[in-house]
């Protein structure tokens, strides 16, 4: 995969050398990158922070998740409690990510505190399973999300064709992978103007949810608890279905190099966020069970346009549109971030070194965005939307765990390491053993899907030691990668970037 002098030339590579400590060379100069320099700037202000990660969180979990929720958790009364539990839990993951956040300033989420608290095999095989499975995975699902709901006013009287919504998705991908190819900044601005449209399209729901209630509609929240008995082997899905419609709180975490004044700006992000958030989901979701019933929910496609058909009249074919655009968002901040972690992976030497090059004058990372986009379409166009949602699951939750348990084992490891923001230890306890245990409980609630993850996690350690460990390939091997590389770089007009580049 790799060549060894590619790791001398982008990064020191100090751990891969034979050093046990794990920890990522230093990248921060301290100085501001000069404008003419060929690097990823500074732009992400708080504005764009919190559009980040509320642009990212509010997707198509909110509008699809609810039938999850309720089908694994028996009622409407557990139903609402998981969303708020989720919601709480969340929170708690998103502080421990401000800490991580703040005492290592480095892009890359996941893999970078995994590497600096447990080395590079754990980091790679984390890097490795969302390049195969998560990203891709992640991607199909809000994107199948974002096809269903734009064409919905088109058929409203009839089933949408799936292969209408796939072309439609792919349509999709391909748009927000060139805009992210294309400026950071023009991506930014749409993020900010998506994570609009995904409050409007809340608020919509919300008013005339409360409306409905102060009517005295609550005949679907009487014996909130009556139904189907919540079975133990369900919990781990409605905990999966809801923590996938808050999963986005980590993404600011991945552009961390690129954040203004991270100390201040992730922890003041990460929090405005999840409060409006979380509130915003609860009370949506008691906006439905004001005029939709259980049965009813459970047997919708689409439960915002359900909900807005039964209130609105006419004015309910703006809904789809508002929560096609709230998916888009989603897609757009997704790549936006993840790109990123192949970015510093590549530069750490645990991925091609073409990953790692920026565009020459776009100032994006190219290769590291596109990349995405082949395993992405597979994704697409192979399995349905429940069961991408269960299979990325699995591996997803297992590595934020295991980044946020780094956050204790580093407090212990590196006790003097600055800290400009501190939670207490019970919180990221608590949050990396819920994560693990509903881990280790899908396996037996879900043993097909999460075995699957499973498997595909388990790739990582061999091609470890093939890729990285093993520096004995064959030497026509290393001169065909070299020659891939230049083809790469003359065709999508990328360099290394100029602060890493030695003289």
């Amino acid at each position: 995969m790799l060549r060894k002098a590619a790791v001398t030339t982008i990064s020191n590579g100090s751990y891969l050398q034979g050093e046990s400590n794990g920890r990522l060379p230093a990248m921060d100069s301290g100085q501001p990158a000069q404008e003419g320099k060929v690097v990823l700037k500074k732009k992400v202000t708080l504005l764009r922070g919190i559009s980040i990660i509320i642009g990212t969180i509010i997707g198509a979990g909110i509008f699809i998740s609810p039938k999850g929720i309720l089908k694994n958790t028996g009622s409407v009364g557990m139903s609402l409690i998981l969303w708020t539990a989720c919601g709480i839990l969340s929170l708690f993951g998103a502080l421990c990510y401000a800490e991580l956040g703040t005492c290592i300033k480095k892009s890359g989420g996941h893999y970078t505190y995994i590497l600096e608290a447990f080395g590079p095999l754990p980091a790679f095989v984390r890097m490795w399973v969302e390049l195969l499975v998560i990203r891709p995975a992640a991607t199909a699902v809000i994107s199948l999300a974002f096809g269903r709901y734009i064409l919905e006013p088109f058929f409203m009287h009839c089933e949408i064709p799936e292969l209408a919504i796939k072309l439609i998705t792919a349509v999709g991908i391909t748009l927000v992978m060139v805009l992210n190819s294309t400026s950071v900044s023009w991506s930014a601005r749409i993020q900010i103007f998506l994570t609009f449209c995904k409050l409007v399209a809340i608020l919509i729901i919300i008013v005339p949810g409360v409306i409905q209630l102060i009517k005295g509609e609550t005949q679907h929240f009487k014996n909130a608890f009556a139904g189907n008995d919540a079975s133990v082997m369900g919990l781990p899905l409605a905990f999966y279905s809801g923590m996938y419609a808050y999963s986005g709180w980590f993404y600011l975490n991945f552009v961390t190099e690129e954040v203004e004044n991270p100390e201040k700006n992730i922890p003041l992000a990460i929090c405005i966020s999840m409060i409006i958030v979380t509130v915003g989901y609860v009370l949506t979701n008691v906006a439905y069970f004001t005029t939709i019933s259980a049965g009813e929910l459970l047997l919708s496609k689409a439960v915002a346009v359900t909900f807005a058909e039964r209130l609105m009249g006419d004015f309910s074919l703006a809904v789809p549109v508002l929560v096609a655009l709230s998916c888009f968002g989603s897609m757009n901040g997704g790549i936006f971030a993840v790109s990123r972690m192949f970015f510093v992976a590549s530069r750490e030497g645990h991925l091609p070194e073409i990953l790692s090059m920026i565009h020459v004058r776009k100032h994006t990372p190219l290769p590291a965005v596109i990349v995405l986009h082949p395993l992405t379409m597979i994704m697409l166009f192979n399995g349905d939307l429940y069961s991408l949602l269960n299979f990325l699951s699995f591996a997803r939750w297992l590595f934020i765990g295991l980044a946020v348990a780094g956050l204790i084992y580093l407090r212990y490891k590196r006790p003097d390491m600055p800290r400009p923001f501190k939670v207490p230890l019970f919180i990221p306890a608590l949050f990396s053993f819920t994560c693990l245990f509903m881990v280790a409980l899908s396996l037996y609630s879900d043993p097909v899907n999460t075995g699957i993850g499973f498997a595909i996690t388990l790739t990582g350690v061999p091609a470890y030691y093939l890729f990285i460990v093993w520096d004995k390939k064959p030497k026509w091997f290393r001169k065909l990668l070299d020659r891939v590389t230049e083809i790469l770089q003359i065709l999508l007009e990328v360099i290394p970037p100029e602060e890493d580049q030695k003289s």
